[in-house]
């Protein structure tokens, strides 16, 4: 089969992938050179009654959890469709933003409901590619052609809706899942149009070995990423320091900085360098991890030409001049990876304290042989075949894990005692913690939106919904009963 873009995108229950959940789904194929390929896909997926939305969210795509539950269908039954009709083999999933937000969600989803978190986006000829860093390089390198947004304070901005308004796409509803693929693929097409040797390239170096060859042999080189300044239209000039001990990833240095000033810290000393303080006045250590999975937007310095480097404000004897300092700190990649270490043990300690229940812990390993053929057993049986289903996990995610997918998906197949248990669970995840809890939050939550004067009446009305769904999935306890 030949190969074939899937553009999509997602509206969510919140921001969090380990606690939130797809709301809707929307997706189109299209051909290489961007003509689309069949019908779109617009679905939307229930919400399971031991989630609760975050408000904000709600009020910014509109899609109350009573509209799920209506016209919706479970994970279950969206993965299925998923699988046999949108992950075809040789699909390349592409959106705006996607690889840092809506793959994560998809492979937390694929993860809950006992399929391989990672398999939908490689197995088969199947890739992903992101076309936000492809929308920042072009605006940063080859902006001819194309009309470039920026903000209400007149500074440059890459907003999908703002970027269409500006170029006359079509785009009638922002942050509806459909609309927004469709608004991504006319944005798509204006590139491919108008700079198509970028959109090539960017396209081709998709791949993590393609990435990796191409840091490893190019230095220094051009590096676009949101975490670089609008000023420079997110795009400086880095330089390999280290390769990365433990993730297919290099660690790099912007040169737009003299590294003198950090060239005597400890390994300590970089680490607090390297931390990120909000309202700090003191220098941070100039160095990014580049993760070679993660799409990331890389090109040649020889592609800088003389209208970028002045749109850039790129001092090419500057470049030169670090890149030489660079190179004579002694130990230099050493202190940098202690530095690394210490971050991420501090991290790992944060996170330690703040563990995620089973839904959030994709990130824990990976699943063995033996317990990926159970998962497929589970998947493969009816509603009926689960009431009788008895699998046998290693994994303890995968145990704690089973009861909440018969309950999220097949709640009318519960004995009474699994109900009871499911009833449990609701209540201890969405009622522990008193004034802290889930549901305390939440209703603190709307209660803050409903006196901020901010809403119009359609955003009322979705407010009441929400409140209306809250005391719907109300868990009752024990002490209500009395």
């Amino acid at each position: 089969m030949a190969e074939s873009f899937f553009f999509y995108d997602l509206e969510t229950s919140g921001f969090n992938p380990r606690a939130a959940r797809i709301m809707q789904f929307a997706g189109q194929r299209t051909s290489l050179d961007l003509v689309p390929m069949g019908e779109p896909v617009n679905i939307l997926i229930k919400m399971a009654e031991d989630v609760l939305p975050d408000p904000q969210a709600i009020l910014v795509t509109g899609i109350t959890p009573q509209k799920t539950l209506k016209e919706g269908i479970t994970e279950a039954d969206f993965l299925k469709i998923f699988t046999e009709k949108v992950a075809t083999p040789d699909t390349i999933f592409v959106g705006f933003n996607t690889v840092r937000f809506d793959d994560e969600f998809v492979r937390f989803l694929h993860y809950r409901n006992f399929y391989d978190p990672y398999e939908w986006q490689w197995q088969d000829g199947r890739s992903r590619w992101d076309l936000l860093d492809l929308v920042r390089m072009t605006r940063a390198l080859r902006p001819d052609g194309i009309k470039w947004p920026v903000d209400t304070e007149g500074r440059p901005t890459n907003r999908l809706e703002l970027l269409a308004a500006e170029n006359k796409l079509d785009h009638t509803s922002a942050h509806d899942a459909l609309s927004d693929v469709q608004a991504t693929i006319a944005v798509a097409k204006l590139i491919y149009d108008k700079q198509p040797k970028l959109f090539t390239f960017l396209l081709k170096l998709r791949d993590k070995n393609q990435i990796a060859k191409f840091v490893q042999g190019t230095d220094p080189f051009i590096y676009t990423s949101g975490k670089y300044p609008s000023e420079f239209e997110k795009t400086t000039i880095v330089s390999k320091l280290v390769d990365h001990p433990e993730r297919p990833a290099v660690l790099v240095y912007d040169l737009r900085h003299d590294p003198t000033p950090f060239a005597e810290l400890s390994a300590k000393g970089l680490a607090e360098a390297w931390r990120f303080k909000p309202g700090n006045d003191k220098p941070r250590l100039p160095i990014k991890t580049l993760q070679f999975n993660r799409c990331p937007a890389v090109a040649p310095l020889s592609t800088l030409d003389d209208a970028s480097q002045k749109r850039l404000r790129v001092d090419i004897e500057t470049i030169k001049s670090n890149q030489a300092k660079l190179a004579e700190i002694k130990n230099w990649p050493a202190r940098v990876l202690e530095a690394l270490k210490l971050l991420d043990t501090a991290q790992t300690k944060r996170y330690a304290k703040h563990a995620p229940d089973v839904d959030g812990q994709l990130y824990n390993g990976f699943f063995d042989s033996a317990d990926k053929r159970t998962m497929a057993t589970v998947r493969q049986s009816t509603p009926s075949a689960l009431t009788k289903l008895m699998p046998q996990f290693k994994d303890d995610r995968l145990i704690t894990l089973w009861p909440l997918y018969q309950a999220r998906n097949f709640p009318e197949t519960l004995s009474a005692d699994e109900r009871n248990s499911w009833e449990q669970h609701r209540a201890e995840k969405l009622l522990t913690g008193d004034e802290n809890s889930r549901f305390a939050i939440f209703e603190d939550q709307i209660q803050d939106l409903a006196v901020s004067g901010t809403l119009n009446d359609h955003q009322e009305k979705i407010l009441e919904a929400l409140q209306s769904y809250g005391k719907t999935i109300r868990p009752v306890t024990d002490d209500a009963l009395q």
